[in-house]
């Protein structure tokens, strides 16, 4: 546990400290557990100082009463660097995925100094682009959730996470579910998680992404049905110097059949100068 920004949140490392440190941000509604720890472990051997972490609302970390969230999509970019300070961290490598992804890009542009390198998966240009991009396309109406009972809950999670795979690959719905009943069984409030979707969005002015200054690698699945292949090109070309590294029939989030590549694209993103 950590305290920062006059809150607890709950942290986890994984490698050795003096190693190049590697921040890993998730999306909303995704404690920590969504960074599976196998593949926390695997970037760790790479030779990196691995860091996740429970968002508000989410795992461990602080609850607040179901339906009042009582901080903005802005506290989210803090707690980020926050979590730097919390382990004396002056700067780090980011991966951000989804939601995660708005939050590096924001890390990137509100505390320049404080990012190194950037992966940005499955996810949007966090301020406006030049292009015109396209809606979701899959079929976000998942049935309805009882956040008074956990089954309804655990089926609600679940039926969300296949929808999100993008339905070209086969789909672990076993691993999917001891993912979601562990999350469930951890968290202080599991209902605390629908504060993500009412809380007050970040709307704060920044500069545009070109002003981001450090080797950005952007990974998007081809059948992502939250946010389509184009936000992910628009956003690679947003930004000076990203490469964009597509992955064919892969949905939304980070598929344990793409390790093999996303893995040595990360170190070898953190290696690269821009």
């Amino acid at each position: 546990m950590i305290e920062i920004n006059g809150v607890e949140l709950c942290a986890e490392t994984f490698g050795i400290p003096r190693d190049p440190p590697l921040l890993l941000i998730h999306g909303l509604g995704a404690s920590m557990l969504w960074w599976d720890e196998d593949l926390c472990r695997q970037l760790a051997d790479g030779g990196r100082y691995v860091i996740r972490y429970d968002h508000r609302d989410t795992g461990r970390s602080i609850t607040c009463p179901p339906g009042h969230p009582e901080y903005t999509g802005a506290d989210l970019v803090k707690d980020a660097a926050g979590v730097l300070d919390a382990h004396g961290i002056a700067a780090a490598h980011v991966v951000g995925v989804s939601a995660g992804g708005a939050i590096a890009q924001s890390l990137a542009l509100d505390y320049p100094d404080r990012v190194r390198s950037l992966v940005l998966i499955s996810t949007s240009p966090a301020v406006p682009v030049q292009r015109t991009l396209p809606p979701p396309t899959g079929d976000f109406k998942i049935a309805d959730v009882d956040w008074s009972d956990r089954t309804s809950i655990l089926e609600y999670q679940v039926g969300y996470a296949r929808m999100l795979a993008g339905g070209r690959r086969p789909f672990d719905e076993r691993a999917i579910r001891h993912l979601v009943r562990r999350d469930i069984e951890r968290a202080n409030n599991v209902a605390a998680l629908q504060n993500h979707d009412i809380m007050a969005h970040d709307e704060q002015p920044r500069e545009p992404l070109s002003s981001i200054a450090v080797p950005t690698l952007v990974v998007h699945g081809t059948a992502d049905p939250m946010f389509p292949l184009p936000h992910g090109e628009a956003l690679a070309e947003a930004i000076p110097g990203a490469q964009l590294l597509t992955l064919t029939d892969a949905g939304h989030g980070i598929d344990r059949a793409d390790w093999d590549t996303l893995v040595p694209a990360i170190l070898r993103n953190q290696r690269r100068r821009r």
